[in-house]
């Protein structure tokens, strides 16, 4: 199984990221590759988001070097079969969100810069679901090589995403966009539906 992981967490890196920045300069001239900038809340971000995504890559090469155990209860044929529903869900989701945004599209965010609010397709639904099918995916491959590694992973993802949005994202978006995105962040829900919602 780790070796499938591995090929999975690179194939979905490649994917979520190289062709989706390769698709959005072929389309716009530009890759929507804003980075980080320098305040705190993105600075913990970017360190919790690296860190976890370090860690998920080194999940299963620990498990291929037998470096780590994996956790017993979690290492049966239907947990494997819930890491293929959820592989494929997150993967689906991600790739469907980000096709969606069109030229909207960023990773990072620039404070000059505004961009047409996306409330469409599966935007109608949660207001951040390329994070929501992310978090799907790393939730699959820590079923598919269940070992500290692989938890803990996900675990600095959920939190580096929830601190991008919360603190980063969501106030950019309600200073350029203002009411039509205070509105909207009203009625759909965050990273699930109808959960989350601003008050």
């Amino acid at each position: 199984m780790a070796v499938l992981a591995l090929v999975v967490y690179l194939t979905f890196i490649g994917v979520a990221f190289g062709w989706r920045m390769w698709l959005q300069r072929r389309r716009t001239g530009d890759s929507g590759l804003r980075g980080l900038s320098r305040t705190a809340p993105e600075i913990l971000a970017g360190i919790a988001l690296f860190g976890g995504a370090i860690a998920a890559f080194l999940a299963p090469v620990a498990e291929l070097a037998g470096a780590l155990p994996l956790l017993r209860p979690l290492d049966r044929p239907a947990a494997r079969v819930a890491a293929g529903m959820l592989l494929l869900v997150g993967f689906l989701v991600t790739v469907l969100a980000q096709l969606q945004m069109g030229s909207s599209w960023r990773i990072g965010v620039d404070p000059q810069e505004t961009t047409r609010l996306v409330t469409d397709g599966v935007f109608r639904y949660v207001r951040n679901p390329i994070y929501c099918g992310m978090l799907f995916a790393l939730a699959g491959l820590a079923l598919l090589v269940p070992n500290v590694l692989s938890f803990a992973g996900g675990a600095l993802v959920a939190a580096g995403l929830e601190i991008q949005v919360r603190f980063v994202e969501e106030p950019h978006l309600a200073r350029v966009q203002g009411e039509r995105y205070r509105s909207y962040a009203r009625s759909v829900g965050r990273f699930v539906p109808r959960v989350g919602r601003a008050s």
